[in-house]
């Protein structure tokens, strides 16, 4: 496809009120994409600050995820490098644990036309539950742990990450096998395709 049509789709997308009367805040399309990007991140759905910035991952989690990554501010935000397409584009609101699932018309509506304009990516990080469901489907295992721990079934072109929300401290201090054994190897794979 065109770069004029991503970019036709990408205007559609942000103007995008499909689901606005179920968002509290209103829609707010948060992503980034261009169709050099050699990595993707597919994340759950926009927080609070990032919905506020309308900069995916501009928050303590995307600070984590850069260093799980080995790279920069600069670099993690070069759409041509870096894509980044969460499950739902808008922030869907907060629960009692935490924020609420994305909406599931964003992906219903938009992602497979997306996806199919991303042509070069070497790389998909797959964080979360909801981004675990649809990108991996019945290869995922019984749980997020099992998953994660299981990563080379889907290396060298998937990895699947915990949140990296300092939510998910608990998780792990209890899996020290993640920053020992996988972290090294994304970060590789990581500078290798940059």
């Amino acid at each position: 496809m065109s770069n004029e049509s991503l970019e036709t789709l990408l205007r559609d997308i942000r103007a995008c009120a499909i689901c606005a009367a179920d968002l509290p805040l209103g829609p707010r399309p948060v992503l980034q994409v261009s169709d050099s990007a050699r990595i993707l991140i597919v994340g759950q759905a926009p927080g609070r600050r990032v919905h506020e910035s309308g900069i995916p991952f501009n928050d303590p989690s995307g600070d984590r995820l850069r260093d799980w990554m080995a790279i920069d501010r600069e670099t993690f935000y070069d759409p041509a490098k870096v894509a980044i397409i969460p499950m739902g584009f808008c922030f869907p609101g907060s629960g009692k644990s935490g924020d609420l699932p994305p909406r599931p018309e964003c992906a219903a509506h938009w992602r497979d036309r997306l996806m199919a304009r991303l042509g070069d990516i070497g790389l998909t990080l797959i964080i979360g539950q909801y981004a675990i469901a649809w990108h991996l489907r019945e290869s995922r295992k019984k749980t997020l742990t099992e998953t994660v721990r299981s990563w080379r079934d889907y290396w060298p072109d998937h990895m699947v990450l915990p949140h990296p929300s300092p939510r998910n401290n608990i998780w792990l201090r209890k899996n020290p096998w993640f920053a020992d054994d996988l972290l090294p190897h994304l970060k590789t794979r990581v500078q290798n395709l940059l």
